[in-house]
């Protein structure tokens, strides 16, 4: 079931509780929705103490106001209220749509990203194999090794991961403020491309292929409740055979409520030069500082 139908559905519940839409007159509301298929529906997520007769109402919001956690929704007899219930089928279509979808054909062609894929052929693949999205797919990497630049010092991944609304919502800030940081500081940089269906040590697959210095991979990263629009960001100074999870340095969160965008290239731009000038990443780098 995707998000269009759970909005449906919840504006259907919120008809029958007598929360309908500001402006919508009841015997018109249940025929908007029943008769057009393609009528926008804006429901608009509230933060409001679902608690009846709070100690401390004030202090109820004040924690609301500075988390996206589930704080001071109430409870009717053992269960959630039914708009709070409501929220949560929202937050979890998301999710799912999330990962399902697909980053759009427009966006990659906006963005000019040549598109390479893993060896997983399927979402079900990807999800139950996960060495299928840690290898170009042969196609892939033929057309890296006769393409793309060799011997730059940056090689830049963007990869749909486990969300592909997080790529839609951040990549088109991101990717350029990235891009501007490491050209100001006269960092060679490779093409920067999408790899489809991929997953975060394809980018040791490729940094062979294009003998970079390092590689940062863009990642959808997996939703959860609070936002199915995060991206992550991994790093790692010349990955090898022997390269371990404690080599690549990560910086998650890349969202409009935690680190905005922009912010995050800037940031990883600055990253990048202290991984160049200290020629390691991960722990290493960590104690290098």
């Amino acid at each position: 079931m995707d998000i269009q139908t759970i909005v449906k559905q919840v504006m259907e519940e919120l008809q029958k509780e007598g929360q309908l839409i500001s402006g919508d007159k009841p015997e018109n509301a249940a025929v908007h929705i029943k008769e057009s298929s393609v009528r926008t529906i804006i429901y608009e997520k509230m933060k409001q103490s679902g608690v009846d007769l709070p100690a401390d109402l004030q202090e109820i919001e004040k924690v609301q106001a500075i988390t996206p956690a589930r704080i001071g929704i109430g409870r009717t007899g053992t269960r959630m209220k039914t708009r709070n219930y409501l929220d949560f089928r929202i937050d979890h279509a998301a999710a799912q749509d999330a990962v399902f979808k697909d980053v759009s054909e427009k966006l990659l062609n906006e963005l000019k990203l040549p598109v390479l894929h893993s060896k997983s052929e399927t979402m079900d693949q990807y999800l139950m194999d996960l060495d299928s999205g840690r290898k170009l797919h042969d196609s892939s990497r033929q057309w890296a090794e006769e393409n793309l630049p060799k011997n730059k010092e940056v090689q830049i991944i963007v990869s749909d991961g486990l969300s592909s609304t997080g790529v839609e919502a951040n990549i088109r800030d991101l990717l350029p403020a990235l891009v501007q940081g490491l050209k100001s500081k006269n960092i060679s940089l490779g093409e920067p491309v999408f790899i489809k269906r991929s997953r975060v040590w394809i980018q040791d697959d490729l940094a062979s292929i294009v003998n970079c210095d390092c590689v940062i991979s863009l990642i959808g990263e997996r939703p959860g409740l609070a936002t199915a629009k995060s991206i992550s960001a991994y790093l790692i100074y010349q990955p090898n055979e022997n390269t371990v999870e404690a080599d690549r340095t990560v910086i998650s969160n890349i969202h409009e409520g935690g680190v905005p965008p922009v912010e995050a290239g800037a940031h990883l731009a600055d990253l990048i030069e202290e991984i160049l000038k200290h020629k390691a990443s991960g722990v290493k780098l960590s104690q290098l500082k």
